[in-house]
C-alpha cells in the first residue's frame, strides 16, 4: 500500500544544507590533492607516506560508508548527518593545526570516518524529503551537479589556496562550510516520521564489509605505487574476495542484514550502481592526467590550473539541472543516463587527441565542456535511479552503495590509468631517444593513451544503463515513500507506476 507523507515545507532551504555537505565531502578528496607537495614539505613527509595522506581518507570513508549508510536508518538521518558534519569539522581543523605526519594522518583518516556517515545520510535525506516527481528531479539535479562537480570545485580552491595563503587552508575551508550546513540543517531539515529502521544492526556484516572494502580501496592504492603484480595489492584483492563473499552469506542468512540484496539485486539499481562506478573510473582518471598537464607540460600555477576546470563545472551543472531534470519526466530513464554517459565518452574522445602543442581553448576546453554536459546529465538520472523503489527504511544503505560505486569506481580509475599511462610514458622514451622534447611529449602520450581506457569506460558505463535500466519514465513520486516489498517488486516492472523518494 503506497503511503503519502506530508512534504516538508523548508525542503528548498534543506536542500541547500544538504548540497553544501555533500559540496564538503567530494571537494576534499581532491583540494588536498592539490595542496600535497605543499604540506609535504611544511611537514617534511617522506616521499613513503607521502601517499598516506590520500590513502588514510580513502580507506576511512570507502570501508565505512554501509556501516554509515546503516547508522543514518537507525539512529535518524537529520542526527547522523549533523554528527558528520560537526566531526567532519572538528577532524580538519586537527589537520590544519598538524605539526607533524601522523597528527595530518590521523585527521585524514577522522575526515574519511566522518565522511562516511555524512555523505550516505545526505543524500538519504533528500531521497525521502522530496516526494513529488517533478521537485525530486530538481533536487537531485541540484544534488547530483554539486556532486559531480564537486572534484573540479576542489581542484579549482586547492590552486588559490595554496597558492595565495598556504596548503593548511585545504584543511581549514571544511570548518565554515561544515558549521554553517549544521546550524542550517539544525532548523530545515527534518526527518520523515515512520521512515526510522528500528532493527537490529547486523555487527558480523559490518565487520565484514568493513573489513572487505578496506582491503578492496587499500588493494588499488597499493596497485597504484607497487604495481598490479606486486605481492600488496593481490594480497588485498584476495582477502577482499573472501571478505566481501563472507558478507554475502551473512546477509542472506541473518534476519536483519546491513545491506538487503534485494537493494542491489533490482535491476535498475544495479544499473545506475554499475554505471556510476565505471564511469568513475573515467571521470577521476581525467582530473588527474589534465591537471598533470596543464602543470607539468604547460607550466601553468597551481590557481590558473585550477580555474581551468571552471567550464566543466558550469557544463555539468547545466546538464544535471537543465537537461537530466527536464528529461527524467519526459523520456525514460535509462535514454537519459545512457547516452548521457555516450556524451561523457565522445568528450573525452576528443581529449585523446592531446599533444604538447595542443591549445586550451581549441582542444581542452570543448573536450571539457562536451564532457561535462554528458557526466551531469548522466549521473543525475543514475542517482535518480540508484534509490528507485527502496523502500524509507533502507535509504541510508541505498545512498551508500552510490558513493560506494563511486569510491571504488575512482579508486580503478586511478590506479588503472596511472600504470597505463607510466608504461605508456616509459616506452615512448625507449624509442624516442633522439627527441628534443622527449620527457613532454612521452608523458603526454602517455595521458592520451590512459584517456582511451577512459573513453572505453564511459561508453561502457552508457551501454551498461540503455541495457539493464527498464523502468519508465519516473514523474510519479519517490519510492522511498512506497511499502517495502511491494515497492522492489513493482520496480522491476516498467509497465507499475512505484512511488519515488
Amino acid at each position: 500500500m503506497l503511503t503519502q507523507v506530508q512534504a516538508n515545507p523548508r525542503r528548498w532551504t534543506a536542500l541547500i544544507f544538504i548540497s553544501l555537505a555533500q559540496l564538503m565531502v567530494v571537494l576534499d578528496a581532491t583540494v588536498v590533492n592539490i595542496a600535497l607537495p605543499a604540506a609535504q614539505q611544511g611537514l617534511g613527509i617522506s616521499d613513503g607516506n607521502r601517499q598516506w595522506v590520500i590513502t588514510a581518507y580513502m580507506l576511512a570513508f570507502g570501508g565505512l560508508l554501509l556501516f554509515g549508510g546503516r547508522i543514518a536508518d537507525i539512529a535518524g538521518r537529520k542526527r547522523i548527518f549533523i554528527i558528520g558534519l560537526l566531526g567532519f569539522a572538528a577532524a580538519s581543523a586537527f589537520g590544519g593545526i598538524a605539526v607533524n605526519t601522523g597528527m595530518l594522518l590521523g585527521a585524514r583518516a577522522l575526515q574519511g570516518g566522518f565522511g562516511a556517515l555524512l555523505a550516505p545520510a545526505a543524500l538519504s535525506l533528500l531521497a525521502v524529503t522530496f516526494t513529488e516527481g517533478r521537485e525530486r528531479a530538481k533536487a537531485i539535479g541540484v544534488f547530483s551537479s554539486v556532486a559531480s562537480a564537486g572534484g573540479a570545485v576542489g581542484l579549482i580552491l586547492g590552486g588559490v589556496l595554496t597558492q595565495y595563503l598556504n596548503w593548511r587552508w585545504a584543511m581549514f575551508i571544511n570548518i565554515p562550510i561544515a558549521l554553517i550546513a549544521a546550524a542550517g540543517a539544525f532548523r530545515a531539515v527534518s526527518d520523515v516520521p515512520g521512515a526510522r529502521n528500528r532493527d537490529k544492526l547486523d555487527i558480523p556484516g559490518v565487520m565484514l564489509a568493513t573489513t572487505g572494502l578496506v582491503a578492496l580501496v587499500y588493494g588499488f592504492t597499493r596497485a597504484e605505487s607497487e604495481g598490479w603484480t606486486d605481492v600488496w595489492p593481490l594480497g588485498s584483492f584476495a582477502a577482499s574476495a573472501v571478505l566481501l563473499a563472507g558478507f554475502v552469506l551473512v546477509e542472506l542468512k541473518v534476519a536483519h542484514p546491513l545491506l538487503p540484496l534485494r537493494v542491489l539485486t533490482e535491476r535498475n539499481r544495479a544499473g545506475a550502481y554499475s554505471g556510476l562506478g565505471i564511469a568513475a573510473i573515467g571521470l577521476f582518471g581525467l582530473f588527474l592526467f589534465l591537471t598533470y598537464y596543464l602543470q607539468l607540460v604547460k607550466g601553468w600555477s597551481p590557481a590558473v590550473t585550477g580555474l581551468a576546470f571552471l567550464p566543466m563545472i558550469v557544463s555539468m551543472i547545466f546538464g544535471s539541472m537543465q537537461i537530466a531534470a527536464r528529461l527524467m519526466n519526459r523520456v525514460t530513464p535509462r535514454l537519459v543516463m545512457g547516452l548521457g554517459f555516450l556524451v561523457a565518452a565522445l568528450g573525452m574522445l576528443i581529449l585523446t587527441q592531446l599533444k604538447v602543442d595542443s591549445s586550451y581553448a581549441g582542444l581542452v576546453l570543448p573536450g571539457m565542456i562536451v564532457l561535462g554536459l554528458g557526466m551531469g546529465t548522466g549521473f543525475m538520472a543514475a542517482m535518480s535511479l540508484a534509490t528507485y523503489g527502496v523502500e524509507p527504511r533502507d535509504a541510508g544503505v541505498a545512498s551508500a552503495m552510490i558513493n560506494i560505486s563511486q569510491q571504488v569506481g575512482g579508486s580503478i580509475g586511478t590506479a588503472l590509468l596511472n600504470t597505463v599511462a607510466a608504461s605508456v610514458t616509459t616506452a615512448y622514451l625507449l624509442d624516442h631517444r633522439r627527441s628534443s622534447n622527449l620527457v613532454n611529449e612521452a608523458a603526454v602520450h602517455g595521458y592520451a593513451t590512459a584517456t582511451w581506457w577512459a573513453v572505453g569506460a564511459l561508453a561502457l558505463a552508457g551501454v551498461l544503463a540503455l541495457t539493464l535500466v527498464n523502468v519508465h519514465r519516473l514523474g510519479g513520486g519517490g519510492a522511498a515513500g512506497g511499502s517495502g516489498a511491494a515497492d522492489d517488486k513493482n520496480a522491476g516492472d516498467a509497465s507499475l507506476p512505484v512511488m519515488m523518494h
